[in-house]
Order: C-alpha cells, then structure tokens, then sequence
C-alpha cells in the first residue's frame, strides 16, 4: 500500500495583462513584482535525490552563536510581559475568503465560464473572453476544471482554469488575479512528467493516525508531527471510520535540500477505488510571515497549528487572573479564655497576578515541538519562566516554551528551525507547581491569546495577494475535479 511515484514537473510561464498590454516573462513564476513574489510549486529549483534525503529540522546557528547559554542580554525586551490586546487584527486579511470548485461542462459558449460560476465582474468577463480563444483550442474531455476565489462582499479574487480532467504532458493551468495598478494578471503553468522535486506518497490513513512509526519510514522526521496534525483538522467527522476503510492519505511532498526544508504541499484523504476525496489541503508559501496550510475550500488550519506545541495535550489553565503567593502564613489565633472569647482573625487579602499564556498539562519528558518555522532567539534559563526557549519567527511574531525539564542537544542560540522540530521536553522548573508546559505567542512584543474567539492574526487568513497561489495548486497538485 505504501507506495512512491514520480509526480509531474511544474514549468511555468507568466503573461502579463495591464490596460490591454501584454508582456512575456521567461523566468518561471509570476514576472510581476518579482521582488515580492513568493516560491510556488510551479517554480523551478534544483534537482534533489528524494529517496535517501532525512531532513532534521535544524540548520546552523546564526553567525557570532557559540554556545547554548542565556540570550537575556541579547534583548531585555523578549522578557518583558505586555498586556494583552483584546483583538490582534491584520488589516489586509480576508476573513470572508472561500474557494468553489467544480469540472463545467462544455459549451458553446465557453467564454461566457465567469458568469456561469459566479463573478460577476463585466470588466473581468471581457478580458477573460479576449484572452482565452487559444485555450479553448487546447481542450480535452468533456468539462472545465476550476477553482475560483472570492473575498468580502463576493469580491473576484482568483480564478484558475484546467484544459479538461485529463492530467499529463499536455495539461495547462491558467491563474487569472486583479492587478493592484489596475487590469488583471494571467499566470500560464505547464505540467511536464518525471519531476525529481515533488514526489507523490500514498500512505494508509491508519498509519497516519496511529502509527507515526510507519510515516517516518517515508517522511523526514519534522514532516510526521506536520502530518500527524494536519490530518487530525481535516478528518471529516461524517465520515469516522475511514481508518477502517482502504481509505489513504495522497501527498505531495519537496523533500527539500541543504538550502530550504523539506515541505508537504498538497494532502488529500481518498478512497483510492472511487477516487472520492473526502478533505484536502494545500500549502501557502509567504515572505513576510509564515506560511500556512488552506483546505480547498479556503478555510484556514493554522491558528490550531500555532496551538499545538504537544502531541500530547490538555489545558489546565488558560490566559487570566491567578492567585499569587505571598511566601507568608499567618499565625494560628491564641486559644480563647473563659473571660474573652477570641476575636476571629480578618481574612488576608488575597493578591493576584496576570498570566499571560497556556498551560498545557504533560508528564516530564513529553516532547515539545516548534509550531512554525523559526530561529532560536533564547535558550536557557530565565527566572519564573524555568528553562526558557523562544524561537523568533517572521512578521515579528515570537513563541515562548516555558519550564522545560531539558532541551534538544543539538539546539543552540541562532539555529534556524522548522516547524515540528523536537525543541525541548515538558518539566517544572522555575515558577511551577507542577510538570507542565507554559507556551505563549507574541505579536510586536505584546502578548496574544491564540484560544479568544475574536483573536485573528494575518497567519491565519489568505490574503489577496495569496489568493492565486492556491486556486492554482489546487488544481495542479490536487486529485481531478469531477464534473458538477
């Protein structure tokens, strides 16, 4: 049942439409903004050798790192505990965003697709229209695969479109996103065969459930925690006895190289005779922050991503007001006489102090794992926080995995680390009462409790910009779409 198999290249080509003028690019990848633009699947990278790569989650520390003692003086700033803000918002992110997907039969009429699919952009339809007649000349079987993004108010955000089901040398994706200076951009990817980048797994869904020893005989060993909590989110709850089905877990993996991490892009649960997919999920690569993982129908997996420092986990107290000892007892009242009964002593006022983070309940020695790509900004000891590791991560976000009862040895101050690294293990030393972990995420140095309803964070929401991204993989790296 386990079984490896080359998957399909991505050679792309990009055109350029802005107020009727076209442009042709012939790097891969979208030529608009290249500064800005973000590594996708359909770009090219150099050739690995998949089958006897193990990655481990950890590269050299940072130039000027020679040891694993405290980074306090490095920055005084990081242990500085901020009030909390009721609402974390990025103002660029889509809360409304959704994605439809679906196989359109064929017409005659095909150029009139936006309508028939639901944008209703007459501006978008006339470009759509002057722009595909040499795609329609392309077309193969009896329906349209598509995948198509809206925002707020039922804002146009991407559209990909597929020259029919069939997927092979001659299979062409087309993106089509509005342009931040007006027009609309198309992006052109071409599937070619015997990548050597990406590499197709199937693995019996109970593997993946329940015996993680059996993944890391395929996966690098920071991709089966990735894995492991991926799938948990998506397992339908209709449907909770896959496990005991020949039901399996299609992936799409980089096993990465010296110079980036190995990354799963695309995972499907299937049945693998019907071919139904009962849930998928693809990969948004970002610059600015984190990446994050996106169902196909564009809702968001991160923020339990950010949540889930444990494999093993339960909440015993969250974000508020806890008592705070006062290292003093009172004396026992003096034994009453005959003549003065005693007077009852008044009740000490209680204190209270502000805990800022989660507490997850473990037994010591229970891994702990990092929830996102990242550097080691502090590792050692620091006062109430017991052995201390915060990992720096981009868009000025950090995580903090308090009393620790023993790190990683090979985890040093300025490593670059990847999300599902084994960093530390569960303890009570410092401030504890009992073996725990305390975990906290920050945003500009201010603490964000990750569990409050209205918390969201630009993490956690496909932005405009990202939209193409993933209507496109979806259709490059997914299972065929069946007709509608």
């Amino acid at each position: 049942m386990n079984t490896k198999a080359s998957f399909r290249s991505l050679f792309s080509r990009a055109v350029i439409i802005l107020s009727g003028c076209a442009f042709l690019s012939s790097t891969p990848g979208l030529a608009y903004a290249q500064s800005n633009s973000t590594q996708g699947p359909g770009q090219t990278r150099n050739k690995i050798t998949v089958q006897t790569t193990k990655q481990v989650g950890l590269k050299d520390k940072s130039a000027g790192s020679s040891s694993k003692t405290s980074s306090m003086s490095l920055n005084p700033a990081l242990f500085q505990r901020k009030a909390p803000d009721e609402l974390m918002l990025d103002s660029d992110a889509n809360l409304d965003y959704r994605v439809v997907q679906g196989c359109l039969r064929r017409s005659f009429t095909e150029d009139s697709l936006p309508a028939s699919i639901g944008i209703n952009n007459s501006q978008f339809a006339e470009f759509f229209k002057n722009q595909t007649k040499t795609f329609f000349d392309h077309m193969r079987g009896d329906c349209i695969p598509y995948a198509v993004a809206f925002g707020s108010r039922n804002r146009f955000d991407s559209l990909s479109i597929m020259n029919g089901p069939i997927q092979d040398s001659k299979t062409e994706v087309w993106t089509f996103t509005p342009s931040a200076v007006g027009g609309f951009l198309i992006q052109q990817d071409l599937l070619k065969d015997e990548s050597k980048r990406l590499t197709e797994i199937r693995i019996p869904l109970r593997d993946v459930l329940y015996d993680p020893r059996k993944v890391s005989d395929q996966l690098p060993v920071e991709l089966v925690w990735e894995l492991n909590s991926l799938i948990k989110q998506i397992y339908p709850e209709e449907n909770n006895s896959l496990e005991n089905t020949n039901s399996v877990v299609r992936l799409i993996v980089d096993f990465g190289d010296r110079e980036k991490w190995a990354q799963i892009w695309a995972a499907e649960i299937i049945d693998p005779a019907t071919k139904e997919v009962y849930a998928n999920a693809f990969w948004v690569e970002r610059n600015d922050i984190p990446g994050g993982f996106f169902t196909g129908s564009g809702e968001s997996l991160e923020r339990s991503f950010w949540t889930n420092p444990l494999s093993y986990r339960r909440i015993s107290r969250g974000v508020g007001m806890v008592r705070a000892s006062s290292g003093k007892r009172s004396k026992a009242p003096a034994a009453a006489t005959k003549s003065a009964p005693a007077t009852p002593a008044p009740a000490p006022k209680q204190r209270y102090r502000a805990h800022m983070g989660i507490d997850y309940s473990a037994p010591t020695g229970t891994p702990v794992f990092s929830v996102a790509n990242g550097r080691v900004a502090h590792i050692g000891y620091s006062g109430a926080f017991g052995n201390l590791i915060i990992l720096e991560h981009p868009g000025n976000y950090h995580t903090y995995y308090a009393h620790l009862s023993n790190y990683n040895v090979e985890l040093e101050l300025g490593n670059e680390v990847r999300r599902g690294l084994e960093i530390g293990y569960v303890g009570s030393t410092g401030r504890s009462t009992g073996p725990h972990l305390h975990f906290e995420l920050r945003k500009n140095g201010i603490y964000v409790d990750p569990y409050a309803p209205k918390t969201q964070l630009d993490l956690w929401s496909m932005r405009d910009n990202e939209s193409g991204q993933l209507t496109r993989e979806i259709l490059l790296l997914g299972s065929p779409i069946k007709n509608n």
